[in-house]
């Protein structure tokens, strides 16, 4: 098992960079979490929505992207809990190497 890049105290990486696809599997095992390829769609969804718009979105705004880009029966908070329990928005981006969103606790 490699070793995780830096992370500040929550568990986010400090450089994007070092995510890789290994690093998410390790990121989302210290988080309770096994990934599936929904989880897979919704990380590279968030990430690719980083990328393009060079912010993340709140949560309201997230579920809706997601149901428009992916479909209206994952774009749910039920669907996302499902998947991410602790928190959709928070546990997506903190697997996906992103910062923590700003409308997180």
């Amino acid at each position: 098992m490699d070793l995780i890049p830096a992370t500040n105290d929550q568990g986010f990486l400090l450089n994007a960079a070092d995510w890789n696809e290994a690093i998410a599997e390790q990121l989302a095992q210290q988080n309770g979490l096994m990934l599936t390829d929904a989880h897979w769609e919704i990380i590279r969804f968030i990430r690719s929505y980083y990328q393009e718009y060079k912010h993340l979105p709140n949560a309201r705004v997230f579920t809706k992207a997601i149901a428009k880009t992916l479909s209206e029966s994952k774009g749910n908070s039920r669907y996302l809990h499902q998947l991410f329990p602790d928190g959709p928005l928070k546990y997506a981006c903190k697997v996906a190497g992103l910062p923590k969103p700003p409308t997180c606790l």
